[in-house]
């Protein structure tokens, strides 16, 4: 089974690689085994975000995505690990356009993520992400900082206008506590 503590110690240990490559390791291979993640953290039941540990220096969240949730294009401005455990998660990327007449953001490619996937966003990403099943997905999210209260931006679904990033809009339009 996943041992939690050695898991993020593991992490703490790899944020020494300015890369992050090694962090990602990490994650890579915890997903790697995804029954072992399912017993160490439940099978998923109801969306939902459950932080597994923070710090000044690493956050890491359970992310649980409800059938067919869509987020609102958003940044994280830290270095982000995503790992696959159940489910699926489709990420499309956004590259801003400070000169576009109408919007603020284009398309910019995008990335499947589905069970034993790992991906590494840097911290300038922006991206979206959908769980395009009938059923809740799963994944750990990992970030090289202090997540939770770090200030970043959205965009607005309809406009793609760079906006602060409000958790209660985004809660509420995700369903789940914490929607971060």
């Amino acid at each position: 089974m996943l041992d939690l503590d050695q898991f993020i110690a593991d992490l703490h240990a790899s944020l020494a690689e300015r890369s992050r490559q090694a962090m990602k390791a990490v994650v890579a291979r915890a997903v790697s085994d995804p029954a072992s993640v399912l017993r160490a953290l439940g099978t998923p039941d109801k969306p939902g975000l459950k932080i597994l540990h923070k710090s000044p220096e690493l956050t890491i969240l359970n992310v649980l995505w409800s059938p067919g949730q869509i987020t609102l294009p958003h940044e994280h401005r830290l270095t982000a690990v995503i790992g696959m455990y159940s489910g699926r998660e489709d990420n499309m990327f956004w590259r801003r356009t400070p000169d576009a007449p109408r919007f603020h953001l284009e398309a910019a490619g995008g990335e499947a993520l589905g069970v034993g996937d790992a991906a590494l966003l840097g911290r300038d990403i922006v991206h979206s992400v959908i769980n395009p099943l009938g059923r809740i997905s799963g994944a750990i999210h990992v970030y090289d900082g202090p997540f939770l209260t770090v200030e970043r931006s959205m965009w607005d679904a309809e406009t793609l206008r760079e906006e602060p990033y409000d958790v209660t809009k985004v809660s509420a339009r995700m369903g789940m506590q914490g929607g971060r």
